[in-house]
């Protein structure tokens, strides 16, 4: 299940954010970044915005489903699954940048990435799962 499947947040309820922080950013004179056609003129929400409005349940189900299988592999076999996750992710899925900040060779992240797709089922090459990592791990 797909985190946009699993969270239901009302509409009404984005968007009064949205305009909270419209009227925000009006008032301290801040530049209107993220306006433009896709968002309709309006300030996209910061991720952490968009997280908190989710219910603390429906979270944090949705991080145990997608991380715990790591967690477990990693609290057995001190595998690094998550922190490798968590830098690939934070590299932008480059192999090389994330051997480099971690240190270890290339065949090594790519080894642990094909475990953490083998024990989620997910593919860190799909941007929809990566979107799906990326919360779970921010919802952490």
């Amino acid at each position: 299940m797909r985190v946009w499947e699993s969270l239901e947040v009302p509409a009404e309820r984005l968007e009064a954010r949205a305009g909270r922080a419209a009227g925000q950013t009006a008032a301290a004179g801040g530049p209107a970044a993220g306006r433009g056609p896709a968002t309709g003129g309006r300030p996209e929400p910061p991720v952490h915005e968009l997280l908190a409005s989710v219910p603390a349940p429906v979270l944090h189900s949705f991080r145990d489903r997608l991380l715990g299988p790591l967690r477990e592999y990693d609290d057995r076999h001190n595998a690094e699954l998550l922190a490798t996750l968590r830098l690939f992710l934070a590299c932008d899925g480059s192999w090389s940048a994330c051997a480099s900040r971690m240190y270890v060779h290339v065949n090594t992240v790519r080894y642990r990435i094909s475990r953490v797709e083998a024990l989620t089922g997910r593919d860190l090459s799909a941007l929809a799962d990566r979107v799906d990592f990326f919360l779970a791990l921010r919802g952490a």
